[in-house]
C-alpha cells in the first residue's frame, strides 16, 4: 500500500515557503496546502484535504507539526508516521488533550537555539504523548534552515 504524504507548513509560513518548495521539488506526490486563520480553521481544512486518506505519513513544521500531532491523536489508525520539525507542542492546549500515548513512530527535530518554541519543554510533551519517540536535538535555531535539506528524507518518509 502506498504511503500519502502531506506536509503541514508553520503559523507565518505557507506552500510557498523553502520547506514546501523542497518538498514539491524532490516528493512532488506530496500534499502541500496553504493554512490560514486559527488553528480550529485550519484543522477543519486539513480533516477536508485528508478526508478518505489513510497511510499518512505527515510532515509538520512548528504549528503545522501542531497540526500534524494532533491530527495523528485524532485519526491514530490512519497515520503510518509523524515527522516533526520543531513543532509548537506547547500552545493550544495539546497536552492537556493527549488521553493514551500514541504507538505509532514520531521522529522529532528540533534546534537547540530554537528562541521561538522551547525545544525542552516540547520534548518533555513529547516523551509523554508518543510511545515510538526519536528525538534529535539539532545545532540550529527554529526553521532549521541549516539542518532541514540534510536530513534523509527519502528514508524518512518510507513507512517502517
Amino acid at each position: 500500500m502506498e504511503n500519502t504524504l502531506v506536509f503541514i507548513h508553520g503559523l507565518e509560513s505557507t506552500s510557498q515557503g523553502t520547506k514546501a518548495q523542497y518538498f514539491k521539488k524532490n516528493f512532488p506526490q506530496m500534499i502541500i496546502e496553504d493554512y490560514t486563520g486559527d488553528f480550529k480553521t485550519r484543522m477543519c481544512k486539513l480533516d477536508r484535504i485528508l478526508d478518505g486518506k489513510d497511510h499518512l505519513i505527515l510532515v509538520g513544521s512548528s504549528f503545522g507539526g501542531l497540526m500534524a500531532a494532533q491530527f495523528a491523536l485524532d485519526h491514530d489508525e490512519r497515520v503510518t508516521k509523524l515527522i516533526l520539525i520543531a513543532p509548537a507542542l506547547t500552545i493550544e492546549g495539546f497536552e492537556s488533550a493527549v488521553k493514551q500515548k500514541l504507538q505509532i513512530p514520531v521522529i522529532l527535530y528540533h534546534g537547540a537555539k530554537d528562541s521561538v518554541v522551547d525545544p525542552y519543554a516540547v520534548k518533555k510533551i513529547a516523551e509523554k504523548t508518543f510511545a515510538h519517540l526519536e528525538h534529535q536535538l539539532v545545532d540550529d535555531d527554529h526553521p532549521l534552515n541549516n539542518v532541514f535539506p540534510h536530513l534523509p528524507w527519502t528514508k524518512l518518509l518510507c513507512s517502517g
